[in-house]
Protein backbone atom coordinates (compact mmCIF):
# COMPACT_ATOMS: atom_id res chain seq x y z
CA UNK A 1 0.00 0.00 0.00
CA UNK A 2 1.29 3.45 -0.89
CA UNK A 3 1.99 5.90 1.91
CA UNK A 4 -1.13 7.78 2.98
CA UNK A 5 -1.65 11.23 1.50
CA UNK A 6 -4.87 11.86 3.46
CA UNK A 7 -4.87 15.39 4.89
CA UNK A 8 -5.96 15.09 8.54
CA UNK A 9 -5.60 18.83 9.20
CA UNK A 10 -7.24 20.76 6.36
CA UNK A 11 -7.18 24.54 6.67
CA UNK A 12 -8.73 27.56 5.02
CA UNK A 13 -6.08 30.17 4.30
CA UNK A 14 -7.02 33.71 5.34
CA UNK A 15 -4.96 36.73 4.29
CA UNK A 16 -5.16 40.29 5.52
CA UNK A 17 -5.90 39.34 9.14
CA UNK A 18 -3.68 38.06 11.91
CA UNK A 19 -4.26 36.04 15.04
CA UNK A 20 -2.42 36.65 18.27
CA UNK A 21 -1.24 33.87 20.54
CA UNK A 22 -0.35 33.46 24.21
CA UNK A 23 -1.99 34.88 27.30
CA UNK A 24 0.39 37.80 27.52
CA UNK A 25 -0.43 39.05 24.02
CA UNK A 26 -4.14 38.41 24.47
CA UNK A 27 -4.13 40.38 27.72
CA UNK A 28 -2.22 43.22 26.13
CA UNK A 29 -4.62 43.44 23.18
CA UNK A 30 -7.70 43.48 25.41
CA UNK A 31 -6.15 46.11 27.69
CA UNK A 32 -5.38 48.28 24.65
CA UNK A 33 -9.00 47.96 23.56
CA UNK A 34 -10.17 48.98 27.04
CA UNK A 35 -7.82 51.95 27.04
CA UNK A 36 -8.99 53.05 23.58
CA UNK A 37 -12.54 53.49 24.86
CA UNK A 38 -11.30 56.24 27.19
CA UNK A 39 -14.08 55.84 29.75
CA UNK A 40 -14.01 55.61 33.55
CA UNK A 41 -15.93 52.33 33.68
CA UNK A 42 -15.54 49.52 31.18
CA UNK A 43 -17.71 46.40 31.24
CA UNK A 44 -16.14 43.45 29.42
CA UNK A 45 -18.29 40.38 28.75
CA UNK A 46 -16.49 37.08 28.25
CA UNK A 47 -19.17 34.66 27.07
CA UNK A 48 -18.29 31.02 26.47
CA UNK A 49 -19.56 27.88 24.82
CA UNK A 50 -20.09 24.80 26.96
CA UNK A 51 -16.86 22.95 27.73
CA UNK A 52 -14.51 25.94 27.79
CA UNK A 53 -12.09 25.96 30.73
CA UNK A 54 -13.12 29.32 32.19
CA UNK A 55 -10.58 29.12 35.02
CA UNK A 56 -7.79 28.76 32.45
CA UNK A 57 -8.90 31.91 30.65
CA UNK A 58 -9.33 33.98 33.82
CA UNK A 59 -5.95 32.89 35.14
CA UNK A 60 -4.28 33.33 31.75
CA UNK A 61 -5.61 36.82 31.18
CA UNK A 62 -4.28 37.79 34.59
CA UNK A 63 -7.51 39.67 35.27
CA UNK A 64 -7.27 39.13 39.00
CA UNK A 65 -3.80 40.68 39.04
CA UNK A 66 -5.30 44.00 37.95
CA UNK A 67 -7.90 46.21 39.54
CA UNK A 68 -10.62 44.48 37.52
CA UNK A 69 -13.64 43.08 39.30
CA UNK A 70 -14.75 39.65 38.10
CA UNK A 71 -18.30 38.35 38.12
CA UNK A 72 -18.78 34.69 37.20
CA UNK A 73 -22.33 34.31 35.93
CA UNK A 74 -22.59 30.63 36.90
CA UNK A 75 -23.17 31.96 40.43
CA UNK A 76 -26.47 33.35 39.15
CA UNK A 77 -27.67 30.00 37.79
CA UNK A 78 -30.58 28.19 39.36
CA UNK A 79 -29.78 25.98 42.31
CA UNK A 80 -28.92 22.44 41.27
CA UNK A 81 -32.18 20.90 42.48
CA UNK A 82 -34.34 23.43 40.63
CA UNK A 83 -32.26 23.10 37.48
CA UNK A 84 -32.43 19.30 37.53
CA UNK A 85 -36.21 19.49 37.85
CA UNK A 86 -36.42 21.96 34.98
CA UNK A 87 -34.29 19.82 32.68
CA UNK A 88 -35.76 16.42 33.50
CA UNK A 89 -38.36 16.38 30.66
CA UNK A 90 -35.49 16.78 28.19
CA UNK A 91 -32.87 14.58 29.86
CA UNK A 92 -35.38 11.82 30.83
CA UNK A 93 -34.56 8.43 32.34
CA UNK A 94 -33.80 6.77 29.01
CA UNK A 95 -30.14 5.60 29.09
CA UNK A 96 -29.41 6.94 25.59
CA UNK A 97 -32.10 9.32 24.38
CA UNK A 98 -33.74 12.49 25.64
CA UNK A 99 -35.95 15.13 24.06
CA UNK A 100 -34.63 18.22 22.27
CA UNK A 101 -35.02 21.07 24.71
CA UNK A 102 -37.45 23.91 24.11
CA UNK A 103 -35.67 26.07 26.69
CA UNK A 104 -33.23 28.85 26.05
CA UNK A 105 -30.24 29.85 28.14
CA UNK A 106 -32.16 32.42 30.16
CA UNK A 107 -34.02 29.53 31.83
CA UNK A 108 -30.78 28.49 33.57
CA UNK A 109 -30.65 31.76 35.52
CA UNK A 110 -32.26 32.66 38.83
CA UNK A 111 -33.90 36.04 38.23
CA UNK A 112 -33.21 37.29 41.76
CA UNK A 113 -29.54 36.32 41.57
CA UNK A 114 -29.23 37.99 38.18
CA UNK A 115 -30.87 41.17 39.44
CA UNK A 116 -28.49 41.27 42.42
CA UNK A 117 -25.45 40.78 40.15
CA UNK A 118 -26.67 43.45 37.74
CA UNK A 119 -27.19 45.85 40.66
CA UNK A 120 -23.63 45.29 41.88
CA UNK A 121 -22.28 45.90 38.38
CA UNK A 122 -24.38 49.02 37.90
CA UNK A 123 -23.33 50.53 41.20
CA UNK A 124 -19.63 50.37 40.32
CA UNK A 125 -18.60 53.75 39.02
CA UNK A 126 -15.15 53.13 37.59
CA UNK A 127 -12.59 50.55 36.60
CA UNK A 128 -12.78 47.39 34.55
CA UNK A 129 -15.55 44.90 35.21
CA UNK A 130 -15.32 41.42 33.69
CA UNK A 131 -18.54 39.40 33.49
CA UNK A 132 -17.60 35.85 32.53
CA UNK A 133 -19.14 32.47 31.73
CA UNK A 134 -21.78 30.85 29.57
CA UNK A 135 -24.60 33.35 29.27
CA UNK A 136 -22.62 36.39 30.42
CA UNK A 137 -24.12 38.44 27.59
CA UNK A 138 -27.58 37.75 29.00
CA UNK A 139 -26.59 39.25 32.34
CA UNK A 140 -24.99 42.28 30.67
CA UNK A 141 -26.50 42.66 27.19
CA UNK A 142 -24.96 46.10 26.58
CA UNK A 143 -21.30 45.45 27.38
CA UNK A 144 -18.58 47.78 26.17
CA UNK A 145 -16.52 44.85 24.88
CA UNK A 146 -17.80 41.39 23.94
CA UNK A 147 -15.37 38.47 23.85
CA UNK A 148 -16.47 34.95 22.93
CA UNK A 149 -14.58 31.74 23.71
CA UNK A 150 -15.80 28.90 21.48
CA UNK A 151 -15.30 25.14 21.62
CA UNK A 152 -15.93 22.31 19.09
CA UNK A 153 -18.03 19.38 20.22
CA UNK A 154 -15.37 16.76 19.47
CA UNK A 155 -13.07 18.37 22.06
CA UNK A 156 -15.94 18.68 24.55
CA UNK A 157 -16.44 14.92 24.27
CA UNK A 158 -12.75 14.30 24.99
CA UNK A 159 -12.99 16.54 28.06
CA UNK A 160 -16.03 14.59 29.24
CA UNK A 161 -14.07 11.35 28.92
CA UNK A 162 -11.23 12.81 30.97
CA UNK A 163 -13.76 13.85 33.66
CA UNK A 164 -12.59 17.46 33.32
CA UNK A 165 -15.86 19.26 32.66
CA UNK A 166 -19.45 19.34 33.85
CA UNK A 167 -22.70 19.66 32.04
CA UNK A 168 -24.00 23.19 31.92
CA UNK A 169 -25.11 24.29 35.38
CA UNK A 170 -24.17 20.93 36.94
CA UNK A 171 -21.38 19.59 39.13
CA UNK A 172 -21.06 16.19 37.49
CA UNK A 173 -17.57 15.85 36.00
CA UNK A 174 -17.37 12.31 37.41
CA UNK A 175 -20.66 11.25 35.83
CA UNK A 176 -20.63 8.54 33.12
CA UNK A 177 -19.73 9.83 29.67
CA UNK A 178 -22.97 8.43 28.22
CA UNK A 179 -25.08 10.58 30.55
CA UNK A 180 -22.98 13.70 30.02
CA UNK A 181 -23.14 13.30 26.26
CA UNK A 182 -26.91 12.75 26.30
CA UNK A 183 -27.51 15.83 28.43
CA UNK A 184 -25.19 17.92 26.29
CA UNK A 185 -26.77 16.72 23.05
CA UNK A 186 -30.37 17.33 24.07
CA UNK A 187 -29.86 20.40 26.25
CA UNK A 188 -26.47 22.09 26.59
CA UNK A 189 -25.42 22.29 22.95
CA UNK A 190 -28.87 23.21 21.65
CA UNK A 191 -29.08 26.05 24.17
CA UNK A 192 -25.51 27.25 23.59
CA UNK A 193 -25.92 27.17 19.81
CA UNK A 194 -29.06 29.30 19.99
CA UNK A 195 -27.34 31.77 22.32
CA UNK A 196 -24.19 31.93 20.20
CA UNK A 197 -26.17 32.80 17.08
CA UNK A 198 -27.49 35.93 18.81
CA UNK A 199 -23.94 37.13 19.52
CA UNK A 200 -22.00 36.42 16.36
CA UNK A 201 -22.59 39.80 14.72
CA UNK A 202 -21.42 41.60 17.85
CA UNK A 203 -18.14 39.87 18.79
CA UNK A 204 -15.21 42.20 19.38
CA UNK A 205 -12.85 39.26 19.87
CA UNK A 206 -13.04 35.48 19.48
CA UNK A 207 -10.81 33.15 21.51
CA UNK A 208 -9.75 29.62 20.58
CA UNK A 209 -8.73 27.52 23.60
CA UNK A 210 -9.22 24.10 21.98
CA UNK A 211 -5.59 23.27 22.78
CA UNK A 212 -5.19 23.73 26.51
CA UNK A 213 -2.84 26.59 27.49
CA UNK A 214 -2.29 27.56 23.84
CA UNK A 215 -4.79 30.40 23.40
CA UNK A 216 -5.34 32.27 20.16
CA UNK A 217 -7.47 35.32 19.47
CA UNK A 218 -8.78 37.21 16.46
CA UNK A 219 -11.02 40.21 16.12
CA UNK A 220 -14.67 39.74 15.35
CA UNK A 221 -14.05 41.43 12.00
CA UNK A 222 -11.35 38.88 11.15
CA UNK A 223 -13.70 36.01 11.99
CA UNK A 224 -16.48 37.54 9.91
CA UNK A 225 -14.11 37.82 6.96
CA UNK A 226 -12.84 34.24 7.38
CA UNK A 227 -16.35 32.79 7.39
CA UNK A 228 -17.36 34.88 4.38
CA UNK A 229 -14.30 33.68 2.44
CA UNK A 230 -14.97 30.03 3.26
CA UNK A 231 -18.48 30.10 1.86
CA UNK A 232 -17.16 31.07 -1.57
CA UNK A 233 -15.08 27.93 -2.14
CA UNK A 234 -14.98 24.16 -1.60
CA UNK A 235 -13.65 23.30 1.85
CA UNK A 236 -13.07 20.45 4.26
CA UNK A 237 -13.83 20.26 7.94
CA UNK A 238 -11.27 18.72 10.29
CA UNK A 239 -11.98 14.99 10.69
CA UNK A 240 -11.77 13.13 13.98
CA UNK A 241 -11.49 9.42 14.63
CA UNK A 242 -12.71 7.23 17.48
CA UNK A 243 -12.22 3.63 18.62
CA UNK A 244 -15.09 1.23 19.21
CA UNK A 245 -15.77 -2.34 20.29
CA UNK A 246 -16.10 -3.45 16.66
CA UNK A 247 -13.38 -1.16 15.26
CA UNK A 248 -10.91 -2.10 12.55
CA UNK A 249 -7.44 -1.38 11.20
CA UNK A 250 -8.09 0.13 7.74
CA UNK A 251 -8.23 3.77 8.81
CA UNK A 252 -4.84 3.48 10.49
CA UNK A 253 -3.20 2.87 7.12
CA UNK A 254 -5.34 4.92 4.76
CA UNK A 255 -5.54 7.98 7.01
CA UNK A 256 -2.16 7.45 8.73
CA UNK A 257 -3.39 7.21 12.31
CA UNK A 258 -1.66 5.99 15.46
CA UNK A 259 -0.59 2.40 14.72
CA UNK A 260 -0.43 1.59 18.44
CA UNK A 261 -4.12 2.39 18.99
CA UNK A 262 -6.38 -0.59 19.61
CA UNK A 263 -8.57 0.25 16.62
CA UNK A 264 -10.51 3.01 14.89
CA UNK A 265 -14.20 2.35 14.45
CA UNK A 266 -15.46 5.74 13.30
CA UNK A 267 -14.05 8.48 11.15
CA UNK A 268 -16.14 11.65 11.13
CA UNK A 269 -15.11 13.55 8.01
CA UNK A 270 -18.24 15.59 7.43
CA UNK A 271 -20.41 16.17 10.48
CA UNK A 272 -20.30 19.98 10.67
CA UNK A 273 -22.16 20.14 13.98
CA UNK A 274 -19.29 18.21 15.62
CA UNK A 275 -16.29 18.85 13.37
CA UNK A 276 -14.07 21.92 13.32
CA UNK A 277 -12.96 24.47 10.79
CA UNK A 278 -9.35 25.58 10.99
CA UNK A 279 -8.34 28.94 9.58
CA UNK A 280 -4.74 29.75 8.74
CA UNK A 281 -4.38 33.37 9.82
CA UNK A 282 -0.93 34.22 8.43
CA UNK A 283 0.59 31.05 9.88
CA UNK A 284 -1.52 30.79 13.06
CA UNK A 285 -4.00 27.91 13.00
CA UNK A 286 -7.29 28.99 14.56
CA UNK A 287 -9.99 26.40 15.28
CA UNK A 288 -13.72 26.98 15.58
CA UNK A 289 -16.80 24.73 15.38
CA UNK A 290 -17.66 24.36 11.69
CA UNK A 291 -21.33 24.81 12.61
CA UNK A 292 -20.50 28.54 12.89
CA UNK A 293 -20.38 28.70 9.10
CA UNK A 294 -23.93 27.37 8.93
CA UNK A 295 -25.09 29.85 11.54
CA UNK A 296 -23.65 32.84 9.69
CA UNK A 297 -24.28 31.88 6.05
CA UNK A 298 -27.00 29.20 6.02
CA UNK A 299 -28.67 30.10 2.73
CA UNK A 300 -25.41 30.53 0.83
CA UNK A 301 -24.02 27.28 2.20
CA UNK A 302 -27.12 25.09 1.95
CA UNK A 303 -29.11 26.80 -0.76
CA UNK A 304 -32.33 28.70 -0.15
CA UNK A 305 -34.70 25.75 -0.56
CA UNK A 306 -32.65 23.54 1.75
CA UNK A 307 -32.36 26.32 4.33
CA UNK A 308 -36.10 26.95 4.17
CA UNK A 309 -36.69 23.26 4.91
CA UNK A 310 -34.07 22.59 7.61
CA UNK A 311 -33.10 25.95 9.03
CA UNK A 312 -29.47 26.40 10.07
CA UNK A 313 -28.81 22.64 10.18
CA UNK A 314 -26.49 20.66 7.91
CA UNK A 315 -28.65 17.69 6.84
CA UNK A 316 -26.00 15.48 5.15
CA UNK A 317 -23.46 13.37 7.01
CA UNK A 318 -20.44 11.45 5.66
CA UNK A 319 -18.50 9.20 8.02
CA UNK A 320 -16.42 6.02 7.97
CA UNK A 321 -17.26 2.73 9.68
CA UNK A 322 -14.14 0.55 9.81
CA UNK A 323 -14.60 -3.13 10.71
CA UNK A 324 -11.55 -4.39 8.81
CA UNK A 325 -10.07 -7.10 11.07
CA UNK A 326 -12.72 -6.01 13.56
CA UNK A 327 -16.26 -7.15 14.33
CA UNK A 328 -19.86 -6.67 13.27
CA UNK A 329 -21.67 -3.47 14.12
CA UNK A 330 -24.70 -3.89 16.34
CA UNK A 331 -27.86 -5.23 14.74
CA UNK A 332 -29.94 -2.07 14.58
CA UNK A 333 -32.79 -0.02 13.20
CA UNK A 334 -33.39 3.73 12.87
CA UNK A 335 -36.64 5.50 13.87
CA UNK A 336 -39.37 6.41 11.45
CA UNK A 337 -39.88 10.10 10.74
CA UNK A 338 -42.98 10.64 12.86
CA UNK A 339 -41.55 8.61 15.75
CA UNK A 340 -38.36 10.67 16.02
CA UNK A 341 -40.39 13.88 15.98
CA UNK A 342 -42.88 12.81 18.64
CA UNK A 343 -40.55 10.92 20.97
CA UNK A 344 -37.35 12.97 20.73
CA UNK A 345 -38.22 16.34 19.20
CA UNK A 346 -35.99 15.85 16.15
CA UNK A 347 -37.00 17.32 12.81
CA UNK A 348 -36.11 14.36 10.60
CA UNK A 349 -34.80 10.83 10.82
CA UNK A 350 -31.71 8.94 9.70
CA UNK A 351 -32.34 7.51 6.28
CA UNK A 352 -28.87 6.31 5.35
CA UNK A 353 -26.74 4.19 3.07
CA UNK A 354 -23.56 2.12 3.22
CA UNK A 355 -21.10 2.75 0.40
CA UNK A 356 -18.41 0.07 0.62
CA UNK A 357 -14.99 1.61 0.15
CA UNK A 358 -13.38 -1.75 0.80
CA UNK A 359 -14.28 -5.32 1.71
CA UNK A 360 -12.51 -8.63 2.08
CA UNK A 361 -13.73 -11.61 0.06
CA UNK A 362 -16.02 -12.65 2.89
CA UNK A 363 -17.43 -9.16 3.50
CA UNK A 364 -21.15 -8.97 4.18
CA UNK A 365 -24.03 -6.87 5.40
CA UNK A 366 -27.18 -7.85 7.26
CA UNK A 367 -30.10 -6.12 5.55
CA UNK A 368 -33.82 -6.76 5.85
CA UNK A 369 -35.69 -9.58 7.53
CA UNK A 370 -36.04 -13.06 6.14
CA UNK A 371 -39.28 -14.04 4.49
CA UNK A 372 -42.17 -15.29 6.62
CA UNK A 373 -40.54 -14.78 10.00
CA UNK A 374 -42.75 -14.38 13.05
CA UNK A 375 -42.43 -10.90 14.66
CA UNK A 376 -43.40 -12.15 18.12
CA UNK A 377 -40.82 -14.93 17.96
CA UNK A 378 -38.15 -12.52 16.71
CA UNK A 379 -38.82 -10.01 19.47
CA UNK A 380 -39.04 -12.78 22.05
CA UNK A 381 -35.61 -14.11 21.15
CA UNK A 382 -34.17 -10.58 21.10
CA UNK A 383 -35.56 -10.02 24.60
CA UNK A 384 -34.10 -13.32 25.81
CA UNK A 385 -30.72 -12.25 24.40
CA UNK A 386 -31.02 -8.81 25.99
CA UNK A 387 -31.55 -10.48 29.36
CA UNK A 388 -28.40 -12.52 28.87
CA UNK A 389 -30.10 -15.88 28.79
CA UNK A 390 -28.98 -16.83 25.26
CA UNK A 391 -27.35 -15.39 22.17
CA UNK A 392 -29.53 -14.08 19.36
CA UNK A 393 -29.21 -16.05 16.11
CA UNK A 394 -29.22 -13.17 13.64
CA UNK A 395 -28.83 -15.49 10.63
CA UNK A 396 -32.15 -17.12 11.52
CA UNK A 397 -34.11 -13.88 11.19
CA UNK A 398 -32.08 -11.33 9.17
CA UNK A 399 -30.91 -11.71 5.58
CA UNK A 400 -27.14 -11.74 5.09
CA UNK A 401 -25.77 -10.40 1.78
CA UNK A 402 -22.23 -10.63 0.39
CA UNK A 403 -20.71 -7.25 -0.46
CA UNK A 404 -17.70 -6.08 -2.42
CA UNK A 405 -15.87 -2.82 -2.95
CA UNK A 406 -18.07 -0.06 -4.47
CA UNK A 407 -21.36 -1.73 -3.60
CA UNK A 408 -23.96 0.76 -2.39
CA UNK A 409 -26.55 -0.48 0.10
CA UNK A 410 -29.56 1.74 0.88
CA UNK A 411 -31.02 1.71 4.39
CA UNK A 412 -34.28 3.62 4.86
CA UNK A 413 -35.42 4.17 8.43
CA UNK A 414 -37.19 1.15 9.86
CA UNK A 415 -34.97 -1.39 8.06
CA UNK A 416 -33.09 -3.88 10.24
CA UNK A 417 -29.41 -3.85 9.26
CA UNK A 418 -25.82 -4.33 10.36
CA UNK A 419 -22.51 -3.94 8.56
CA UNK A 420 -20.34 -7.02 9.02
CA UNK A 421 -16.70 -7.53 9.88
CA UNK A 422 -13.89 -6.97 7.37
CA UNK A 423 -15.49 -4.08 5.53
CA UNK A 424 -15.06 -0.31 5.34
CA UNK A 425 -18.22 1.74 4.93
CA UNK A 426 -18.58 5.32 3.83
CA UNK A 427 -21.86 6.06 5.56
CA UNK A 428 -23.92 8.64 3.69
CA UNK A 429 -26.93 9.70 5.67
CA UNK A 430 -29.17 12.35 7.07
CA UNK A 431 -27.82 13.89 10.27
CA UNK A 432 -29.82 13.23 13.43
CA UNK A 433 -26.60 11.81 14.98
CA UNK A 434 -27.32 9.29 17.71
CA UNK A 435 -30.64 7.70 16.82
CA UNK A 436 -29.58 4.11 16.37
CA UNK A 437 -31.74 1.58 18.18
CA UNK A 438 -29.52 -1.38 18.98
CA UNK A 439 -31.39 -4.67 18.88
CA UNK A 440 -28.47 -7.02 19.52
CA UNK A 441 -24.77 -6.36 20.12
CA UNK A 442 -23.36 -9.88 19.86
CA UNK A 443 -23.02 -10.21 23.64
CA UNK A 444 -19.92 -8.04 23.84
CA UNK A 445 -18.86 -5.19 26.10
CA UNK A 446 -18.16 -1.59 25.18
CA UNK A 447 -14.64 -0.18 25.50
CA UNK A 448 -15.54 0.85 29.05
CA UNK A 449 -16.09 -2.79 29.97
CA UNK A 450 -19.85 -2.32 30.32
CA UNK A 451 -22.65 -3.60 28.07
CA UNK A 452 -23.76 -1.08 25.47
CA UNK A 453 -27.41 -0.09 25.92
CA UNK A 454 -29.94 -2.06 23.89
CA UNK A 455 -33.01 -0.09 22.75
CA UNK A 456 -35.34 -2.97 22.05
CA UNK A 457 -38.51 -1.12 23.09
CA UNK A 458 -37.81 1.71 20.66
CA UNK A 459 -36.64 -0.77 18.08
CA UNK A 460 -39.79 -2.87 18.05
CA UNK A 461 -41.87 0.28 17.56
CA UNK A 462 -39.97 1.07 14.35
CA UNK A 463 -39.09 -2.23 12.67
CA UNK A 464 -40.84 -2.41 9.30
CA UNK A 465 -41.66 -6.10 9.12
CA UNK A 466 -42.37 -5.96 5.38
CA UNK A 467 -38.73 -5.07 4.63
CA UNK A 468 -37.84 -8.66 3.80
CA UNK A 469 -35.36 -10.38 1.50
CA UNK A 470 -37.13 -9.86 -1.82
CA UNK A 471 -38.06 -6.28 -0.97
CA UNK A 472 -34.46 -5.46 -0.01
CA UNK A 473 -33.09 -7.08 -3.17
CA UNK A 474 -35.48 -5.07 -5.34
CA UNK A 475 -35.19 -1.70 -3.60
CA UNK A 476 -32.00 -1.45 -1.54
CA UNK A 477 -29.04 -3.24 -3.13
CA UNK A 478 -26.98 -1.52 -5.84
CA UNK A 479 -29.78 0.56 -7.27
CA UNK A 480 -27.40 1.91 -9.92
CA UNK A 481 -28.82 3.82 -12.86
CA UNK A 482 -26.76 5.23 -15.74
CA UNK A 483 -27.46 8.95 -16.09
CA UNK A 484 -25.03 10.39 -18.63
CA UNK A 485 -21.60 9.93 -20.16
CA UNK A 486 -19.08 11.83 -22.22
CA UNK A 487 -15.48 11.76 -23.35
CA UNK A 488 -13.59 10.23 -20.43
CA UNK A 489 -16.44 10.18 -17.88
CA UNK A 490 -19.74 8.58 -16.93
CA UNK A 491 -22.33 9.45 -14.31
CA UNK A 492 -24.51 7.05 -12.33
CA UNK A 493 -27.27 7.52 -9.82
CA UNK A 494 -26.72 5.15 -6.90
CA UNK A 495 -29.33 6.19 -4.26
CA UNK A 496 -30.68 6.95 -1.78
CA UNK A 497 -34.08 5.35 -1.43
CA UNK A 498 -37.32 7.05 -2.42
CA UNK A 499 -38.13 8.05 1.19
CA UNK A 500 -34.90 10.00 1.61
CA UNK A 501 -34.26 13.63 0.75
CA UNK A 502 -30.65 12.76 -0.20
CA UNK A 503 -29.61 11.88 -3.75
CA UNK A 504 -26.21 10.35 -4.59
CA UNK A 505 -24.41 10.41 -7.93
CA UNK A 506 -21.20 8.53 -8.77
CA UNK A 507 -18.81 9.76 -11.44
CA UNK A 508 -16.07 7.61 -12.99
CA UNK A 509 -13.61 9.71 -14.96
CA UNK A 510 -10.18 9.90 -16.55
CA UNK A 511 -10.64 13.49 -17.71
CA UNK A 512 -12.14 16.71 -16.37
CA UNK A 513 -15.76 16.46 -15.19
CA UNK A 514 -18.03 19.48 -15.02
CA UNK A 515 -20.27 19.87 -11.94
CA UNK A 516 -22.70 22.53 -10.80
CA UNK A 517 -24.34 22.87 -7.41
CA UNK A 518 -27.51 24.22 -9.03
CA UNK A 519 -28.02 26.20 -5.86
CA UNK A 520 -27.88 23.17 -3.52
CA UNK A 521 -25.00 22.17 -1.24
CA UNK A 522 -22.88 19.27 -2.53
CA UNK A 523 -20.88 16.83 -0.39
CA UNK A 524 -18.34 14.62 -2.16
CA UNK A 525 -15.81 11.92 -1.37
CA UNK A 526 -12.98 10.64 -3.58
CA UNK A 527 -13.83 6.93 -3.56
CA UNK A 528 -11.23 5.86 -6.14
CA UNK A 529 -7.96 7.41 -7.26
CA UNK A 530 -5.09 8.92 -5.33
CA UNK A 531 -5.64 12.61 -6.05
CA UNK A 532 -7.91 15.01 -7.93
CA UNK A 533 -8.03 18.77 -8.35
CA UNK A 534 -11.22 20.81 -7.89
CA UNK A 535 -11.27 24.05 -9.87
CA UNK A 536 -13.51 26.97 -10.76
CA UNK A 537 -14.10 27.52 -14.50
CA UNK A 538 -14.11 31.26 -13.79
CA UNK A 539 -11.22 31.23 -11.29
CA UNK A 540 -13.66 32.18 -8.53
CA UNK A 541 -11.66 30.15 -6.00
CA UNK A 542 -8.15 28.76 -5.70
CA UNK A 543 -7.61 25.21 -7.04
CA UNK A 544 -8.35 22.67 -4.32
CA UNK A 545 -6.55 19.30 -4.04
CA UNK A 546 -8.45 16.27 -2.73
CA UNK A 547 -6.90 12.92 -1.83
CA UNK A 548 -8.32 9.41 -1.63
CA UNK A 549 -11.15 9.00 0.92
CA UNK A 550 -11.30 12.72 1.75
CA UNK A 551 -14.73 14.31 2.00
CA UNK A 552 -15.30 17.91 0.95
CA UNK A 553 -18.18 20.35 0.90
CA UNK A 554 -19.09 22.60 -2.02
CA UNK A 555 -21.36 25.45 -0.85
CA UNK A 556 -24.50 26.07 -2.87
CA UNK A 557 -23.18 29.54 -3.70
CA UNK A 558 -20.17 28.15 -5.61
CA UNK A 559 -22.18 27.07 -8.66
CA UNK A 560 -19.92 25.66 -11.38
CA UNK A 561 -16.82 23.61 -10.54
CA UNK A 562 -14.76 20.88 -12.19
CA UNK A 563 -12.93 17.79 -10.91
CA UNK A 564 -9.92 16.35 -12.76
CA UNK A 565 -7.48 13.49 -12.02
CA UNK A 566 -4.31 15.10 -10.74
CA UNK A 567 -0.73 14.24 -9.76
CA UNK A 568 -0.18 10.49 -9.73
CA UNK A 569 -3.79 10.00 -10.84
CA UNK A 570 -3.46 12.07 -14.00
CA UNK A 571 -4.67 9.98 -16.92
CA UNK A 572 -5.99 7.24 -14.62
CA UNK A 573 -9.58 6.48 -13.70
CA UNK A 574 -10.87 8.13 -10.54
CA UNK A 575 -14.31 8.19 -8.97
CA UNK A 576 -16.28 10.47 -6.68
CA UNK A 577 -19.59 10.02 -4.97
CA UNK A 578 -21.66 13.18 -4.56
CA UNK A 579 -24.60 13.75 -2.24
CA UNK A 580 -27.08 16.57 -2.60
CA UNK A 581 -30.66 17.32 -1.54
CA UNK A 582 -33.70 16.42 -3.58
CA UNK A 583 -35.69 19.61 -3.20
CA UNK A 584 -38.81 17.95 -4.59
CA UNK A 585 -38.79 15.58 -1.63
CA UNK A 586 -38.61 18.08 1.21
CA UNK A 587 -41.27 18.05 3.88
CA UNK A 588 -42.70 21.14 5.51
CA UNK A 589 -42.20 19.65 8.98
CA UNK A 590 -38.42 19.12 8.75
CA UNK A 591 -37.46 22.52 10.12
CA UNK A 592 -36.84 22.55 13.87
CA UNK A 593 -35.00 25.85 14.39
Amino acid sequence: MKKSNFNKFPQVKITGHQAITGWEELSKTIQEKIKSLNVKKTVVVLDTYHGVYLDEILAGLAIRKTKATVFEVSKAYLDTEKLEELLYPFVTDDPVFGFVTTLDLSAFFDTEKVAAMQKDIQEMQEGTILVAGTGAALVVPDADILIYADMPRWEIQLRFRKNKINNLGADNADEAFSYQYKRAFFVDWKICDHHKKTLMNHWDFVIDTTIENHPKMVTGAAMTNALAKTIEQPFRVVPFFDPGPWGGQWLKEVVDLDRTAQNYAWGFDCVPEENSLVFDFEGVHFEIPSINLIFTHPARLLGKEVYDAFGAEFPIRFDFLDTMEGGNLSLQVHPMHQYIKEKFGMGYTQNESYYFLDAKDDGFVYLGLKENINPEQTLGELKTAQEGEADFDADKFVQKWPVKKHDHILIPAGTVHCSGADTVVLEISATPFIFTFKLWDWGRMGLDGKPRPISLEHGKNNIQWNRTTEWAKKHLINQVENIASGNGWREERTGLDAESFIETRRHWFTKKVEHNTEGIVNVLNLISGREVIVESPSDAFEPFIIHYAETFIVPASVGAYTITPHGESAGHECATIKASIRTNNLKEDYKIN
